[in-house]
């Protein structure tokens, strides 16, 4: 059997993995093998300790076109009896790919170079922060598909900019552009189209200069707070911070911090 063409490039310089999103000629839109393609890549960041960050982005003129229409065709002409377990199946893995992202116990950082719809929006939105190029586009167009937002993004989007925004955004499939993005608080940045991927990769350096685990700890903290009570945010910060003790990274910056007072 023929191996898939490669849909998906990572590459790792000082610590920092950049993961690209490699079909151009249909505005990276996402199939299966890619889709296959994008859950290995992230695994192998996942689980490489000297990957400190991660930023994703887009070959060509989009970030990511949503789901590949001639998958969704090819999914219309299986026999009726198969639609719903062949869906949910590609569901499975859309899920892991989104849950990857979310989780990884490092940042993740969305540098969106041009429109992302559908999937690419979600795949954008479930990143910890997002830089936008100066053309770049959000667009939730699901419903104009006949579907719903299934990516994350009826998790995410109402987070960054409250349920009301996200469901105009959602119900009208609107293009939203870079700057309105911004203005809402659907983007963090907005940077020029050729400095994109220099100033996320720069970000992505920024945001992992300090203990990686208390990182980790830190992000999963976080990302439950919505959902948590006072008291379950402190109990988890408890457990956190009472491992932090014991790692190799607080005894290193205590003992500079020291020796650094005692040399003055």
């Amino acid at each position: 059997m023929t191996e898939p063409a490669p849909a998906i490039h990572l590459s790792v310089d000082d610590g920092i993995a950049t993961l690209l999103l490699d079909r151009p000629d249909v505005r990276n839109a996402i199939d299966d093998a890619m889709r296959a393609q994008m859950i290995a890549a992230l695994e192998r960041v996942a689980a490489d300790d000297a990957i400190r960050a991660l930023v994703i982005s887009g070959r060509g003129s989009a970030f990511c076109a949503g789901g590949d229409i001639r998958g969704m065709r090819a999914r219309l002409d299986a026999p009726a009896d198969q639609v719903a377990v062949n869906g949910w199946k590609r569901q499975q893995n859309t899920h892991r790919a989104v849950s990857l992202l979310h989780a990884m116990g490092k940042p993740t950082i969305a540098a969106v170079n041009g429109a992302a719809a559908g999937l690419g929006c979600d795949i954008a939105l479930c990143c910890d922060v997002i830089i936008a190029a100066e053309p770049a586009h959000f667009t939730m167009s699901f419903l104009q598909r006949g579907l719903i937002p299934d990516g994350g993004g009826m998790y995410f989007l109402p987070r960054r900019v409250g349920l009301a925004r996200a469901k105009d955004l959602v119900f009208s499939g609107r293009r939203v552009g870079a700057a309105e993005a911004l203005a809402i608080g659907m983007v963090e940045r907005v940077a020029p189209l050729e400095d994109l991927l220099p100033q996320a990769q720069a970000w992505a350096r920024d945001l992992s200069t300090g203990s990686a685990p208390a990182l980790a700890f830190a992000k999963a903290t976080l990302d439950r707070s919505l959902e948590s009570s006072f008291e379950q945010v402190m109990a988890i910060g408890s457990q956190s911070q009472a491992i932090c003790y014991t790692t190799a990274e607080h005894r290193a910056a205590v003992t500079a911090f020291l020796d650094k007072g005692a040399r003055k």
